[in-house]
């Protein structure tokens, strides 16, 4: 976006677009993550479901002609991996987390090897909503351009932030996740609702996958998704498994990633490597300022391997 016509009003309104279009595919990430540790599970596989979501949504966008459908691709493959993950957890004498660190390494091989006819070819991109076609201000226009994925993202959140209090579905996934000897005493299947819980997660990683690849940044490569997987594991516990947290860090952390590209629209381009690496450094801070032993584990579920 290009500032120098609205100044240094420019800066926060690059920002405000910028959190936008880099955290919609944090907020899908995290709400799906979230989701699944609420169950008292953790993925750390959703590094390889996310670029699994981005390959499979191009290739499908690209040999169908529609985006949408490369949509729904994308969260078929993200839900496959997370119902992979789910079922081996449940083995017995079988740790998520080394499990999950194998997911994402296959995930990530796996994707690059079939991905390689993609690279070059243009698929459909998602359509964007022109919010901002009242004003004269090409800036403003081009800021208020969303796409409907985040939307439904926000939509989604407080969805869930409603169903983990008020619905039975969410209820039984909280006291899994807290309580798992509580649950079968209530004649729950505990193994069950983990699998389903975490492939309902690798879905929204899945689609999330498929943002980056089919509206921003709108391509197919190998260095697509720049750790946002991992960094979505650090957003949910900044979040406290809350989903509207999520929703509110997976702002933060996308406008983080726009501040160089903003201070680029008004002329300053020195340190601009740097500024792109306030993500990482967002995530480092928040990491070592919340954590002790009062504030770390608050709202944790139970039943998850960092608080056993």
């Amino acid at each position: 976006m290009d500032g120098t016509t609205l100044g240094w009003w420019g800066v926060p309104i690059a920002i405000l677009a910028g959190a936008i279009r880099v955290g919609t595919p944090f907020l899908f990430v995290s709400l799906g993550e979230c989701l699944t540790e609420k169950s008292g599970r953790i993925n750390l596989g959703l590094e390889g479901i996310l670029v699994m979501g981005a390959m499979v949504g191009y290739a499908v966008s690209y040999l169908s002609g529609n985006p949408w459908l490369g949509v729904l691709a994308a969260g078929c493959a993200g839900l496959a991996l997370g119902a992979l993950h789910g079922m081996l957890c449940s083995l017995p004498r079988v740790n998520d987390i080394a499990v999950g660190i194998g997911l994402m390494l296959f995930g990530t091989g796996f994707v690059f090897f079939l991905g390689k006819p993609f690279v070059q070819p243009q698929a459909p991109t998602l359509p964007a909503l022109h919010l901002g076609s009242w004003s004269t201000s090409p800036q403003i226009e081009s800021a208020l351009q969303i796409n409907a994925l985040f939307l439904v993202g926000v939509a989604l959140a407080f969805a869930m932030h409603w169903a983990f209090r008020s619905t039975r579905w969410g209820l039984v996934v909280r006291m899994v996740g807290d309580s798992a000897d509580a649950a079968r005493a209530m004649g729950y299947t505990v193994n069950r609702v983990r699998v389903l819980a975490t492939a309902a997660g690798g879905f929204l990683a899945g689609v999330g996958g498929s943002y980056l690849s089919l509206y921003y940044p709108g391509s197919w490569n190998e260095g697509l998704s720049s750790g946002q997987g991992l960094m979505a594991l650090a957003l949910v516990i900044f979040a406290r498994w809350r989903p509207l947290h999520c929703f509110l860090a997976a702002l933060l952390f996308g406008g983080a990633s726009a501040i160089g590209p903003a201070l680029q629209s008004v002329g300053i381009s020195s340190g601009y490597y740097l500024f792109n690496a306030a993500p990482y450094v967002l995530t480092l801070g928040i990491m070592i300022a919340t954590c002790s032993p009062r504030r770390s584990l608050t709202s944790a579920p139970g039943e998850l391997s960092v608080t056993r």
